[in-house]
């Protein structure tokens, strides 16, 4: 197996970053409900409902992008071997159930006032169920199947396969007529429906639940690196 980082030498960095972190995330977090609560106007159309866009719309992003990130690692560590891999992958997928489980929540929340009803299968909403059931399938998978090896396996199989629900997920509402709202905010051609009163608390609300899930992710990988090497104290 070959190390991608040494485990013996990263929680120097891992308090670094944490401490890092914790010393901006109160001021961030602050400055973020400031905008999302009271500077940012109440949409048009949608009253003061549309505040729960800032959590709803940054959680989805996470969601797609944690499991995006989860089946590329699975895909290297097949194909490099690279035992730290597994770790991170196991450290990122908590971040993505939790934070697949917050964009449902906070989608119904805001359909209800929005669309007049809490739930739809439609396209967007269903293919936002079968990553919830992936993420859990893999979670699952790691935390019941003993042999560290085969569930690796089995865990990396299952994350490659779900890959194919992300582009799914994005482009369902291009695809078909579904109720959920197309994409107002494009990062290849740099545009934005959305106005910058709007935009900024956004873009705030994402960076902090950004911070939150990198101390989310230090945690769990410091406990998987701790239980690695107990695991090989053991054997030992």
């Amino acid at each position: 197996m070959i190390n991608l980082i040494n485990p013996s030498k990263i929680f120097v960095w891992i308090e670094k970053i944490t401490n890092f972190i914790n010393s901006v995330f109160f001021i961030v977090l602050a400055l973020a409900l400031t905008f999302a609560l009271i500077i940012s106007p109440p949409d048009y159309l949608q009253g003061d409902s549309v505040r729960i866009m800032y959590v709803h719309v940054p959680s989805a992003w996470i969601a797609l992008a944690s499991y995006t990130c989860l089946a590329l690692l699975s895909i290297m560590s097949f194909l490099f071997k690279i035992k730290n891999l597994n770790l991170i992958s196991k450290s990122i997928a908590p971040i993505g159930l939790l934070f697949t489980c917050l964009a449902i929540i906070t989608g119904s929340l805001w359909g209800q006032p929005t669309w007049g009803t809490w739930w739809v299968w439609d396209a967007r909403i269903t293919s936002m169920v079968v990553l919830l059931i992936f993420y859990i399938l893999f979670v699952l998978i790691n935390k019941f199947i003993k042999d560290e090896e085969k569930a690796n396996k089995i865990s990396s199989i299952i994350a490659i396969i779900g890959l194919v629900n992300i582009p799914i997920i994005k482009y369902s509402v291009d695809w078909w007529n579904t109720l959920h709202q197309p994409k107002s905010i494009s990062i290849i051609n740099g545009t934005s429906s959305i106005h910058s009163t709007m935009l900024m608390p956004l873009v705030l609300m994402l960076l902090v639940l950004l911070l939150y899930c990198a101390l989310i992710f230090l945690m769990k990988y410091k406990t998987e690196i701790i239980r690695i090497k107990k695991k090989s104290i053991k054997r030992l």
